[in-house]
């Protein structure tokens, strides 16, 4: 866990219920515990916000100018790389969200501003998010895909490279055929482009480079004026600045040794005298080369014509520097393009032939990234299965299909940047039960728990750092809610986990404890979270398991569950 990101530390200022609370979240699992309404939720709903979440002004606490949210990570420097938008420092990132009253939303990270999309992106690396509206997302196919894709390590790099340059060549392909019709008219004009951008010859950063030695070169006697005017000024025999601080020094010769503070003026005077010396020598070497160049000049100017004429009449509306990038690459391009014009139809078989080919690997591409998710799926289907039977779905089985084109006469519409297959997940009830999928099979409760199991599973290989869970113990009681615990304590063995649960079962897998109370006006402050241990965490969870307080028995209870970890 320790190559992985994790939340260190998130702050929460008048957001609902809360006043102001600053949680300092450690590794391992973390659970928030706490009477309904008291703001635990909120919590979450924060985190929500700091990950790009919709900004909601009705979040914003009564009375308050403006809600802030903020989150600390830790980066650990293998993981940087995900981070690309973003400045990381010293292996931290520091996320703010802030909301007004009248719904205007700011970001930052590490003091940069920020965009929510952005917020959203660096979020995808940072935290999974479950609630009952995240677990909504895997009915989705693409989430279903991505879920199986995770888990396998499916690499879909030589198929979107296989399927890039096979569309690449049906446009080139495309675009010959309807340039083969007025190739006469585009031969000549991309010919008279070749033949003035090669006498021409440009660079790209050549147009601001003639703009400048044109303003050095018309200014040669301006500088002549100023540079004479200032070394007049120093050397001048009568009045000049070294003749005056020479007569000054000499003045002070005699009876600087007789008082240490007149001889600190004397060197001053001296250093002085010496430094405008060094000025003078330079203004006297910079004079020496200053000679107007009329030929330059003309030349200059006459370039920077003929480059402005070239990008009018063959460029766009950039500026200079954009348009001569893309000329370049137009000239670049240029031979390629004249052997497609010239060779006509001859060309265009060629061309069909390389697409026949490519196709070929295409198609080898995608059968191979269709073998592979077919073999990821047999095994996630075998793991998830074993985890969801441990928690009281003991005749349930966890199935992940993989429906593939028909490779033997495929369509070009089955071709999508994520392959040729459909992934679908399914539960089966018992043996002999039909199989539905996860959104019309499973109760609320059961969707958690789906979700949970999975997470356990493809935890091992995914580099995600934090999992939250919101309402993952929905519908879930007794030996089975201890088994949601000792899931969730088992996920966090490779990553941070943080839950909020009404279960004093799940509760007492917990490594790190907090619970939310609220005041009589309804309030949460940051007294209000409190990091709960010892006699304190036997409480909560004896107030969890019997609703009340000072409870003998309830505490003899959640001594007992507590040892579970143990």
């Amino acid at each position: 866990m320790s190559e992985r990101t994790f939340l260190e530390e998130i702050t929460i200022r008048s957001i609902g219920v809360i006043d102001q609370s600053t949680l300092e979240i450690s590794k391992g699992l973390t659970v928030l515990t706490g009477e309904t309404g008291a703001g635990k939720t909120m919590i979450l709903t924060a985190l929500n916000l700091i990950l790009g979440g919709k900004a909601d002004s009705a979040l914003v606490r009564k009375g308050s100018e403006r809600l802030v949210a903020s989150g600390r990570f830790s980066i650990p420097r293998s993981s940087e790389y995900l981070f690309e938008d973003v400045l990381v420092e010293d292996g931290e990132l520091i996320v703010t969200r802030t909301v007004s009253s009248d719904g205007k939303s700011k970001a930052t990270t590490n003091g940069v501003s920020a965009t929510a999309s952005t917020l959203s992106s660096v979020g995808e690396n940072l935290v999974e998010v479950h609630g009952q509206a995240a677990n909504q997302n895997i009915t989705k196919s693409f989430r279903q895909r991505e879920l199986l894709d995770r888990f396998g390590q499916i690499d879909l790099g030589a198929y979107q490279e296989a399927l890039q340059e096979y569309h690449e060549l049906k446009e080139r392909i495309s675009a010959l055929k309807k340039s083969i019709a007025q190739k006469d008219k585009e031969l000549f004009e991309l010919r008279e482009f070749v033949t003035a951008f090669k006498k021409l010859n440009p660079t790209v950063s050549e147009f601001a480079e003639i703009d400048g030695e044109i303003s050095r070169l018309s200014s040669v006697e301006e500088f002549r004026l100023a540079t004479a005017q200032a070394s007049s000024a120093i050397e001048d025999e009568e009045v000049g600045a070294l003749t005056s601080l020479g007569i000054a020094r000499r003045a002070l010769e005699a009876a600087r040794s007789k008082d240490p503070l007149l001889e600190s003026i004397y060197q001053q005077l001296s250093e002085s005298f010496f430094l405008l010396d060094d000025a003078q020598s330079a203004l006297n070497s910079y004079q020496s080369k200053l000679e107007a160049d009329p030929a330059r000049l003309d030349f200059l100017h006459a370039r920077k014509a003929d480059i402005t004429t070239l990008i009018k009449k063959f460029g766009g509306l950039g500026t200079h520097e954009q348009e001569l990038i893309e000329l370049a690459v137009r000239y670049k391009n240029s031979s390629d393009a004249i052997a497609d014009l010239e060779g006509g139809d001859q060309r265009l078989q060629e061309l069909e032939k390389q697409l026949l080919a490519h196709k070929k690997i295409l198609l080898s591409a995608a059968k191979t990234l269709s073998e592979n998710r077919i073999k990821a799926a047999d095994q996630l289907s075998r793991l998830v299965t074993a985890e969801i039977q441990q928690l009281s779905m003991p005749h349930a089985t966890f199935v992940t299909k993989v429906d593939t084109a028909d490779y033997a006469a495929p369509k070009e519409s089955d071709f999508t940047a994520q392959g040729c297959d459909e992934i679908a997940m399914f539960i089966q009830g018992h043996k002999d039960a039909p199989l539905v999928s996860l959104a019309k099979g499973a109760s609320g409760g059961e969707m958690s728990r789906v979700m949970l199991a999975l997470e356990v599973v493809i935890a091992t290989t995914h580099p995600i750092g934090t999992y939250v869970f919101d309402e993952v113990d929905a519908g879930v009681g007794g030996k089975a809610a201890i088994e949601v615990g000792k899931r969730l304590h088992q996920l966090a063995q490779h990553a941070q986990v943080i839950v909020v649960t009404h279960l004093p079962q799940v509760a007492a897998w917990a490594d790190s404890h907090f619970v939310v109370t609220k005041n009589n006006d309804g309030t949460v402050s940051q007294s209000d979270v409190k990091n709960v241990s010892g006699e304190d965490r036997i409480e909560e969870i004896a107030r969890m398991l019997a609703g009340l307080e000072n409870s003998s028995s309830a505490r003899e209870h959640a001594t007992e569950l507590l040892s579970l970890k143990v």
